[in-house]
């Protein structure tokens, strides 16, 4: 009866370890970042979306990027974002950053090496664009997953090139995902006849009353464009 005790207690003791030693899964999406370690610069209620397309960025985090509007500092998923904006209010991009995709802290966007087109996903854009603090590493990055290494100039240059095309096929995709949003909505949310601007302050109210329960990621998203009217575009 020891015998077998001590034999018991020896293999729980190897599940245990088993169990300690195994690796913690790698998140799917190359670009998100666990909640708590994103750095969130913007302030409000809605700190936590971009402030143009209203996705959540610490699920795009390794791409977000920042700016001054207005003296108040705006946070992007994307340069897309970020340059998006600034056209639309006919502006220059003032005191930008964006995140070192090592370091995951923000850096001056004058200052960093962006590898455009690797075969990581891009955001907002089919096109990739990662940025990194030294040309080193951001050569490195590149030889192992493709593109080509950029200024922020050079890479501001491609992206409002490609503005106009890039807008009207991301007002497609919110227009289908909105359609989605409203079936959502209509089933598990509680409705309200606020407006909003924009899915970022959509999305933040949903979360401040409760009104969608825990309803998060796509379909949280997909809510967000419908009540901000991406449907009707």
């Amino acid at each position: 009866m020891k015998k077998m005790l001590l034999i018991l207690v020896s293999l729980a003791m190897v599940c245990v370890a088993a169990e300690v030693a195994k690796p913690k899964k790698a998140m799917k999406n190359f670009r998100a970042v666990p909640m708590e370690k994103a750095q969130l610069l913007q302030e409000g209620k809605g700190k936590a979306y971009c402030s143009v397309c209203g996705m959540t960025l610490p699920m795009f985090y390794k791409t977000n990027h920042a700016a001054k509007v207005n003296g108040k500092t705006h946070q992007y998923c994307s340069i897309h974002c970020m340059i998006e904006e600034a056209m639309t209010n006919g502006k220059e991009v003032v005191d930008a950053k964006v995140v070192e995709t090592n370091t995951l802290k923000f850096i001056t966007s004058q200052d960093a090496f962006y590898v455009v087109g690797s075969k990581k996903p891009g955001t907002m854009s089919p096109v990739s664009k990662y940025a990194f603090g030294t040309k080193e590493t951001a050569e490195k990055f590149a030889e192992k997953f493709g593109g080509k290494v950029m200024s922020y100039a050079e890479t501001s240059k491609i992206v409002k090139g490609g503005m106009k095309k890039a807008i009207g096929m991301i007002k497609k995709r919110q227009a289908k995902a909105a359609k989605m949003g409203e079936k959502v909505y209509k089933k598990m949310c509680k409705q309200t006849d606020k407006r909003f601007a924009n899915a970022a302050e959509a999305k933040s109210y949903l979360k401040e009353h409760k009104l969608c329960g825990k309803l998060k990621g796509k379909p949280f998203q997909q809510v967000g464009l419908f009540l901000a009217g991406k449907g009707n575009k």
